[in-house]
């Protein structure tokens, strides 16, 4: 939108983006292998210092990706666009708290059936603000990792839940 701005701040997990705009913050990229390649995925938009708000979401994100279980389910959204069965499933997942996993089909059950649980995958694939609406907290059935779209793929979502502190098939994740 026109009146978008953009943020890049340092993570533990390198330098992510978020884009506000007048009602709320409409998006969150997590790091792209580098913080030029972050700014690039969103264009032409302008960097811009966050007012209040904005900055307390950059501290919370910062604060829960070096491992503080800040809950983020505060943070307004601006999801004008995002269809409402995929707003459903972003406001089912912003109830998981951190070092906690729900599974789709957990979801699914939620919404109407364990039958929407490929639905509720391609909600979360398509999701507009990772961490806040937090996708790398929703398992494959049986507690396997599934699927990740960011950068990094899998890899990207274990490091975030071993940060978390929580647990994929029953096992700890460790990374450096």
């Amino acid at each position: 939108m026109a009146n978008d701005q953009l943020v890049i701040f340092d993570t533990s997990i390198g330098a992510c983006g978020l884009v506000w705009g007048p009602r709320g913050i409409r998006g969150v990229q997590l790091p792209m292998g580098s913080e030029e390649k972050t700014r690039q995925r969103y264009g032409e938009l302008v960097e811009a210092l966050a007012p209040d708000e904005v900055q307390r979401a950059v501290s919370k994100i910062t604060g829960l990706l070096a491992g503080e279980p800040n809950d983020l389910s505060e943070v307004v959204l601006d999801l004008e666009g995002v269809p409402d069965f995929n707003r459903r499933v972003y406001d089912i997942a912003r109830t998981i708290p951190p070092g906690k996993t729900m599974t789709y089909g957990d979801i699914a059950k939620k919404l109407g059936g364990i039958a929407l649980s490929r639905d509720v995958g391609q909600a979360l694939g398509r999701n507009p603000c990772p961490i806040v609406v937090p996708c790398h907290r929703v398992l494959a059935a049986g507690g396997k990792p599934g699927g990740f779209s960011a950068n990094g793929g899998v890899v990207t979502k274990l490091k975030m839940l071993a940060i978390e502190g929580a647990y994929v098939n029953h096992t700890p994740m460790l990374f450096d």
